[in-house]
């Protein structure tokens, strides 16, 4: 009997935590705190979405190659370093994540800032233990230009300078999706990059051709808009008791977001909208990426 999808996702996630909780243990020169500190944060309850892609891409090119568990604990790790250095007083100054206070909240913002830090440089550890030479140039390459000055850190830069401008009214729909291909949309790119790559590390390049990165490109690129779409809205309508953090602070501290822009119901269109856009995306996959267009669906309708 085969499992739902549902039933497939809590089994993923399941399988990741197990992998993740496996990488972070004792080793000499590791202090006791900032382990402690890293586990809190990489191990509280999530979604899992992005070592999820990395499964879910690996498994659209024929869950060949080499195992993709390296690959997805890694892009883990960078986004939980990004979770912990946003939650921070002089970023967005955030006191819940995850159902639960935030790192420095429960422990102190140096021991924060450090625990980041080390999830940071910890990924790039695992993939280049992990994978062949060109396999773990060509993933360690993915994933810096992903979480890096003109990805994620970019988006990130531009998300507080906007925040801190008085001319953020004036933004139109473009500026707000650049915005976003860079802060959430480059490292849900990556994931898919990575699960790929990985899927041809036996193959002489170690990489995966071009041609499969650009329609993952187009799915990644759509589904993180849509993704960043469903969080702006969860913040301007969701509860704390669903989402798992504060709601209602994007506007309170000016924030460009699609429902300031576009109001509610032309967002949740405009996801619609970019949800089929993804689905296109993956025809040429067949059925083989059918997990990865039913997890469309689960990025439209999550309340969390």
């Amino acid at each position: 009997m085969s499992l739902s999808f549902d039933e497939l996702l809590h089994q993923r996630r399941k399988q990741i935590e197990n992998e993740l909780d496996a990488l972070l243990i004792r080793r000499p020169g590791l202090p006791e705190e900032l382990l402690a500190a890293m586990r809190y944060s990489l191990l509280a309850p999530g979604k899992r979405l992005r070592p999820l892609l990395v499964l879910l891409a690996h498994e659209a090119c024929g869950s060949s190659g080499a195992p993709p568990w390296p690959a997805a604990c890694a892009v883990e790790m960078v986004h939980v370093y990004s979770l912990i250095h946003d939650d921070l007083p002089a970023m967005d100054d955030d006191d819940l994540r995850r159902g639960q206070p935030t790192c420095h909240k429960k422990f102190s913002e140096a021991t924060a800032i450090l625990a980041g830090d080390a999830l940071l440089t910890m990924a790039f550890e695992v993939l280049a233990d992990a994978y062949p030479g060109a396999t773990a140039a060509a993933c360690c390459g993915d994933l810096a230009r992903a979480a890096g000055a003109a990805g994620m850190v970019g988006g990130q830069a531009d998300d507080l300078a906007w925040e801190r401008s008085t001319e953020s009214t004036h933004r139109s729909l473009a500026d707000l999706e650049f915005l976003h291909q860079r802060k959430t949309g480059a490292l849900i790119r990556s994931c898919l990059r990575l699960g790929a790559h990985v899927a041809y590390a036996n193959q002489p390049t170690g990489r995966a051709p071009q041609d499969l990165l650009d329609c993952f490109d187009q799915y990644g690129r759509c589904l993180g808009l849509a993704f960043q779409i469903t969080d702006d809205l969860l913040d301007a309508v969701g509860t704390v008791q669903s989402t798992g953090k504060a709601v209602g602070k994007d506007a309170a501290r000016g924030k460009l977001t699609y429902p300031g822009l576009l109001g509610v119901e032309e967002s949740r269109r405009r996801a619609e909208l970019l949800g089929e856009e993804a689905r296109a995306a993956l025809k040429p996959f067949g059925q083989q990426a059918a997990s990865l267009e039913r997890l469309i669906d689960f990025v439209l309708t999550r309340d969390h």
